[in-house]
């Protein structure tokens, strides 16, 4: 093989590999974005609950826990 044949193989080579890894970085881009979107909402629905709860502290009237059948 000549080297002139090497070299193409191996720019060859590194092409490809290169093809690839920019293929698996757009994947793991588009995984990081979705995760983020789920982050923020699941942030957006703990603050939402959380607005909901009643105040640490706070008296509680034990009627309004009752079950709808009482």
């Amino acid at each position: 093989m000549e080297p002139n044949d090497r070299h193409e193989q191996r720019l060859n080579d590194l092409e490809i590999k290169a093809s690839y890894l920019e293929d698996t970085l757009d994947q793991l881009d588009k995984i990081i974005i979705r995760q983020q979107e789920q982050i923020d909402l699941l942030i957006r629905e703990l603050t939402h609950l959380r607005q909901q709860a009643p105040e640490p502290g706070t008296a509680r009237n034990l009627r309004d826990e009752l079950p709808p059948h009482y």
